[in-house]
């Protein structure tokens, strides 16, 4: 091969063109924008963050920090500039979602084996080639990918939280604090919600220790008053290419992990507050007492002058999301850096299309990574794209490309997108449910259970890797 091709430039195209060009093996890199813009991104930077600015967590008992372990493990380029510009998050990886991406493209350009080339892919090249296009992906070439494998695309809709800038938001009201912090744990005499219990249950997630998150809190006449507000706001209609007759959306057709906020709220009165607006572990210091609900804001950038609403994605008109949100306790006043938005997430029928190196069944020589596999989550991303890029390149040296082991986090990810039932396949994203069980013998906790898998993972891993990869 005198040279790879990688057709986009977002998180897993990056991871793989910097894991082809390690290897000492020429890298085309294509990006459309800016010349092509998307609607969701806002920068001509790689690895542009959409959505969250979280990595998801840290703790290595956690499946999103097995996943994470593993890629440190591989020498993952964007798990290390993720950590080079992480931001205060508790146990959560977040960064600075413009340092992190200024700092991918400044190692993506600088690197002598890549030629970054921003111009649009229209067709499946003929060379060999990994297609991470992502959800995004253009319409001439996901027209090119359908002809390619027969079969019509899987559509879901994804939609990306509000940022406030911190300025804005009254911390006579809003306070800082983390879940079951020492300042923020709810007494033992706290007062009776329709919320779940406020004792951290065995295993709890943990957002973190340090006061990372500002907290809005809700009394429940607020809650009512915000959520009648929230399910009669006016929404976005869908673009042309998202029109609902095209592509028949419903309610199904939301990927579950990532709901707009109002569409939670049609789901029952306290959907909310068992969901993204949940209380348990945090205590108003006005009261000393636990909210009925609240809104968390987490730290967008260095500065710490924007913060995203978390779990707040939202397809509300704009002047609606100012109206609405600033019913949320302590942003009456607030001033919005970016308004949410819904967005068409594209993803191909990979269990019919792909075998666990992430290769097309019947072209070796093609490589599919990211989000367009069928992988959920910034993490899912950054690991298929190292998989397709250390697979490219040992396909280029004439080695057989890796399969890894199931009892990694990365293999299970890769055997469930390549194996899933295709009538139920939805986006995936790491999690102990897709490993193969382990048989404890008695009954454990999750902390024991996650760092059992944990350091199954590990040894498998090593092992693996010791006889398969220089």
């Amino acid at each position: 091969m005198n040279h790879v091709i990688v057709v986009g430039g977002g998180l897993a195209g990056s991871e793989a063109a910097w894991q082809i060009a390690e290897r000492n093996i020429k890298v085309k890199l294509y990006e459309m924008r800016p010349r092509n813009p998307t609607g969701a991104h806002v920068t001509d930077q790689l690895a542009e963050l959409v959505c969250s600015n979280s990595l998801g967590s840290n703790q290595a008992d956690r499946a999103s920090g097995v996943l994470k372990n593993e890629l440190r493990r591989l020498n993952s380029l964007l798990v290390a500039c993720a950590e080079e510009t992480a931001l205060p998050a508790g146990a959560a990886l977040a960064v600075d979602r413009e340092a992190f991406a200024q700092r991918v493209t400044q190692k993506i350009a600088a690197h002598p084996h890549i030629e970054l080339i921003r111009e649009e892919v229209t067709e499946i090249p003929p060379e060999p080639v990994i297609v991470a296009s992502g959800p995004l992906t253009s319409d001439s070439l996901s027209k090119s990918i359908a002809a390619l494998s027969g079969d019509e695309h899987l559509f879901f809709f994804d939609a990306i939280s509000p940022i406030v800038r911190a300025e804005s938001i009254d911390m006579s009201v809003a306070f800082r604090a983390s879940r079951y912090d020492k300042n923020s744990r709810p007494s033992s005499t706290d007062a009776a919600t329709n919320a779940p219990s406020s004792a951290p249950p065995s295993g709890a997630s943990q957002d973190g220790e340090d006061g990372d998150y500002i907290n809005c809190p809700f009394t429940k006449e607020e809650y009512y008053s915000f959520l009648e507000a929230l399910r009669a706001a006016e929404r976005i209609e869908l673009r042309s290419f998202e029109d609902a007759i095209k592509t028949g959306v419903k309610a199904g057709h939301f990927f579950e992990g990532c709901l707009p906020v109002e569409i939670i709220a049609e789901r029952g009165d306290e959907s909310l507050a068992y969901g993204p607006m949940r209380p348990v572990g945090l205590r108003d210091p006005r009261s000393g007492k636990r909210p009925h609900a609240v809104a968390q804001l987490r730290q967008d950038n260095l500065a710490g002058s924007l913060y995203n609403i978390v779990g707040f994605q939202t397809n509300l008109k704009f002047p609606e999301q100012r109206r609405v949100l600033r019913m949320i306790p302590g942003l009456a006043n607030a001033e919005f850096e970016r308004y949410g938005q819904m967005h068409r997430n594209t993803f191909i029928a990979s269990p019919k299309l792909l075998r666990p190196t992430l290769q097309h069944k019947k072209r070796g020589d093609l490589f599919f990574a990211g989000q367009i596999t069928g992988v959920e989550g910034y993490m899912g991303n950054i690991a298929t794209g190292l998989l397709a890029g250390i697979n490219m390149a040992r396909l280029a040296q004439g080695k057989t490309p890796l399969e890894l082991p199931r009892e990694t986090m990365l293999g299970s990810l890769c055997h469930y997108i390549t194996h899933a039932d295709l009538k139920d396949f939805q986006p995936m994203k790491a999690n102990f449910g897709i490993l193969p069980e382990l048989n404890f013998g008695k009954k454990i906790g999750k902390r024991e259970k996650g760092q059992a898998y944990a350091e199954r993972s590990s040894r498998a891993l090593d092992d693996f890797l010791s006889g398969n990869l220089e």
